[in-house]
């Protein structure tokens, strides 16, 4: 990720328009805003949600609210808490996301 061209600026995210996801389960709540290349986005996940697909983009997530189960398409899982990141590249490894409780997460990418 080459980040260029984008001059210091401060987000207020409750006043970024949310979209609504629907996932194969549950809904994904999507603030987005867009710098040159960048996608930065604040997402919260309903309790119950899971990926109505795999997702081979590259991201930097940080979790912060809630717990985040992230499955690899080879069968692994791991388990996001609160303070929590993980990071894969485009094309990487294959992924998809479902909570039980519900989540928030702070996404770059």
């Amino acid at each position: 990720m080459k980040m260029a061209g984008i001059p210091f600026g401060t987000t207020d995210w409750s006043a970024v328009p949310r979209t609504v996801h629907p996932g194969e389960t549950g809904t994904a709540y999507w603030r987005t805003c867009q710098f040159d290349a960048i996608r930065v986005r604040m997402v919260e996940y309903t309790p119950g949600y899971l990926a109505d697909h795999w997702c081979s983009k590259g991201h930097v997530l940080l979790c912060l609210e809630g717990e985040l189960e992230t499955e690899l398409e080879d069968g692994r899982k791991f388990l996001l808490k609160p303070g929590m990141s993980y990071q894969v590249a485009d094309q990487a490894e294959a992924h998809r996301s479902r909570t039980v409780v519900g989540a928030k997460l702070f996404i770059v990418d």
